[in-house]
């Protein structure tokens, strides 16, 4: 049995897989934002209950009495974290859960759960689930995306994760808006300490503040979205300049990696449009005659991040 665990900035899920893949119990909780100790322990109590419900189905098929040894024994441990790990200090570096940053999150959980665990970046483990048998597989070179209350993005080729020197790959949300105009110069500021960072114009909070600054209220990014499908000009605008931007940001990773599939993951990946519109747009951003790589939506939907930690163990 293996558990993978998709530590988000709103909601923490947890997935138990069988051996064969087949899923066994999956659940989802609040996080706890701000606290890290608090995440730490809500982590290890999700874990558990996946492990008392998986190891019961289990035990339930085969005939045969559940023990917490045998729990113990069967279950590995996968997290996907909204940031990375420090090759320098061991500790967690670079994420949109700023409450996580500069903690040994790795070896508190381990020590917590009394086993290893293997902590990647979320949009590492999104891009390896598409990648073995989602919206991307069989594909060598795939960036994955997520669009959500931060954007990430994380690489695999041939199979497998992309970390880098720096356990920085795939990073592009904090690199600055390509080609800003006037008035997306300097642009808003980021947790990150910069300003104009391709996250604050693409995040579902990006979208949000541009619908405001255009004379719209503070509403979610995928309200925006339904209001611009049934017609409302505001929104329709803001979903304009949203997929420009994308357009040049995308286009900037496909000049440097040139993968054959970017697949979209999170909230804003459900904005059907985008998957027209955006790839006819970046043709000009993009240093070739034509553009092959495709834009395809997770074919795991919410489940692919959690997913692919589980599999981590592979």
């Amino acid at each position: 049995m293996r558990i993978g665990i998709d530590l988000g900035g709103t909601k923490i899920e947890g997935l138990a897989l069988g051996d064969d893949g087949r899923e066994l119990d999956r659940r989802r909780l609040t996080a706890p934002r701000g606290n890290y100790d608090d995440t730490v322990q809500a982590i290890v109590d999700l874990v558990r209950l996946l492990e008392r419900s998986a190891e019961a189905a289990l035990a339930a098929k085969a005939d045969r009495p559940t023990t917490a040894s045998a729990r113990q024994a069967r279950a590995t441990i996968g997290i996907g974290i909204p940031g990375a790990i420090s090759p320098a200090t061991g500790l967690i570096k670079n994420a949109n859960s700023t409450w996580l940053i500069g903690h040994p999150l790795e070896s508190d959980l381990a020590r917590a759960l009394g086993r290893p665990v293997r902590l990647a970046n979320d949009a590492n483990c999104f891009a390896l689930s598409e990648a073995t048998d989602g919206a991307a597989a069989g594909a060598a070179v795939v960036f994955g995306v997520i669009l959500g209350t931060g954007t990430g993005g994380g690489l695999v080729v041939n199979g497998r994760v992309v970390i880098g020197a720096n356990a920085i790959a795939g990073e592009w949300g904090h690199n600055p808006l390509p080609a800003p105009a006037d008035d997306e110069r300097p642009g808003p500021e980021c947790y990150c300490g910069r300003s104009g960072c391709i996250e604050t114009f693409l995040s579902g909070p990006g979208l949000a503040r541009d619908y405001i600054m255009h004379g719209g209220e503070d509403i979610p990014a995928i309200e925006i979205a339904a209001r611009a499908e049934r017609g409302e000009a505001r929104a329709s605008g803001c979903l304009d300049r949203y997929e420009r931007r994308f357009a040049r940001a995308i286009a900037s990773v496909i000049n440097v990696v040139d993968p054959d599939v970017v697949v979209l993951g999170g909230g804003l990946s459900n904005i059907s449009r985008l998957y027209d519109r955006v790839p006819a747009l970046w043709g000009e951003h993009v240093f070739s005659d034509r553009v092959a790589t495709r834009l395809r939506p997770a074919k795991h939907g919410d489940a692919s991040g959690v997913r692919g930690a589980a599999w981590l163990w592979d």
